[in-house]
C-alpha cells in the first residue's frame, strides 16, 4: 500500500517519542509500571501468608489476643482499636492527597501546601503506631513455654477466666542464672538476654497455684485455644524447656513462629513504603513552598507521589484484612 506523505509524517512523529501514550507523562507512566510490578510483590507475600496460615491452621495465633494495646490504656482489654484507628489515619491521609492534587489542578499553592501537611502528618502518625504496635508484639504480654517440640503453652486462671502472666505466678528459686552461650551449651542456641524467669520457677509457681491451667496452641471447632484439665496440665508442663516472652523469628509466645516471621516482614516491608512516601511527600512539601511547580506552570509531581500513596493506603488494606480480620 502507497503511503501519502502526510501519513509518513505522522508515523515517523508517532516513533520519534516526544508524545504521551494514552495522554500520560513519561514521569505517570512510569509510576504506573512501578506500582504494577510492587502489587505483584505484595501479591506473593500475601499468597505465601495465606498459604502458611492455611497449612498451620490448627496453631494460628488469634488476632484479637495478640493486639489487644492501646497507648495510655495498658491492662484494658482493648482488641484490635489501636489497628483501627491507624487504619483510619492512613485511610484520611488519602483522603487528603486527593485534595491537594485537585488544588494542583486548580494551581492553588496554598491548599496544596495544607493538605500535603495534613497528609505528612497522617503518615508520620501511621508509621510511628506501626513502630509501637511492633514494640509491643516484641516485648510481650503474658510470656509462655515452648516444648522441645516447639509448642507453645500458655496459661489461664480458671477463676477469673483471663490470661495468667508468668512473672505473676513463678516462685523465684535462689540460684545462680546467666545469659545461654551456645559455646557452654547447645551449639545452634543464643540468647540476647535471659528470660525474667526460669522455666523450673515458673514450674514451680504453676503447681503452687491451684487455680491455673494450661492453654495450648490447638484451636478447637469453635475457634478458640484448647483448655487443658488441671491434671492433664500438669503432665503437660513438665514437657517445657525454654521460657518465651514476647516474638521473634525464632520464638512467639502468642503461637505459630511463622505468624511472627510473615508479620515482622509484610508489615515491616509495607511500613518502609510508607515512610518512603513520608520522605518523598517532605520533599515535594518543601518545593511546593519555594513555588517550584508554579515556575513549571503545573502540580504534576504531587499527582505523580499522590499515585504511589493511594497505593500504599490500598496494599495496607489488604494486609490489615489478612492479618487482622480474617
Amino acid at each position: 500500500m502507497e503511503v501519502t506523505p502526510n501519513a509518513s509524517l505522522d508515523e515517523n512523529q508517532a516513533w520519534g517519542g516526544g508524545i504521551k501514550p494514552l495522554n500520560a507523562s513519561y514521569g505517570k507512566m512510569m509510576m504506573w509500571f512501578f506500582i504494577v510490578s510492587d502489587a505483584l510483590t505484595f501479591t506473593g507475600f500475601l499468597v505465601s501468608y495465606g498459604f502458611s496460615r492455611f497449612k498451620n491452621i490448627n496453631s494460628w495465633p488469634i488476632a484479637d489476643e495478640v493486639f489487644t494495646h492501646f497507648p495510655f490504656l495498658h491492662g484494658i482489654d482493648a482488641p484490635m482499636y489501636y489497628v483501627a484507628l491507624m487504619t483510619f489515619v492512613l485511610i484520611f491521609s488519602s483522603v487528603t492527597m486527593v485534595l491537594a492534587v485537585d488544588a494542583g489542578h486548580h494551581m492553588n499553592k496554598a491548599k496544596v501546601t495544607f493538605y500535603m501537611l495534613l497528609t505528612i502528618i497522617g503518615g508520620l502518625i501511621f508509621v510511628g503506631s506501626q513502630a509501637w504496635e511492633w514494640k509491643n508484639f516484641i516485648k510481650g504480654e503474658y510470656g509462655a513455654l515452648e516444648t522441645r517440640g516447639g509448642q507453645i503453652l500458655q496459661f489461664l486462671n480458671i477463676e477469673t477466666g483471663k490470661r495468667a502472666a508468668i512473672q505473676e505466678f513463678s516462685i523465684g528459686i535462689d540460684s545462680e542464672r546467666s545469659t545461654h552461650q551456645s559455646y557452654n551449651g547447645i551449639w545452634y542456641k543464643n540468647e540476647t538476654k535471659r528470660p525474667n524467669v526460669s522455666v523450673d520457677e515458673v514450674k514451680k509457681g504453676f503447681l503452687a497455684n491451684q487455680s491455673l491451667v494450661i492453654r495450648t496452641e490447638q484451636i478447637t471447632q469453635s475457634g478458640q485455644k484448647t483448655i487443658l484439665s488441671r491434671d492433664d496440665s500438669l503432665v503437660k508442663i513438665e514437657e517445657a524447656i525454654d521460657v518465651v516472652e514476647g516474638a521473634n523469628l525464632i520464638h512467639n509466645e502468642y503461637g505459630n513462629r511463622l505468624f511472627a516471621d510473615f508479620f515482622f516482614f509484610i508489615t515491616g516491608f509495607h511500613g518502609f513504603h510508607v515512610f518512603s512516601g513520608v520522605v518523598i511527600n517532605v520533599i515535594i512539601f518543601f518545593n511546593v513552598i519555594l513555588g517550584t511547580y508554579e515556575r513549571r506552570g503545573h502540580y504534576e509531581m504531587v499527582e505523580k507521589v499522590g499515585l504511589y500513596w493511594h497505593f500504599v493506603d490500598l496494599v495496607w488494606v489488604f494486609v490489615f484484612t489478612f492479618f487482622y480480620l480474617v
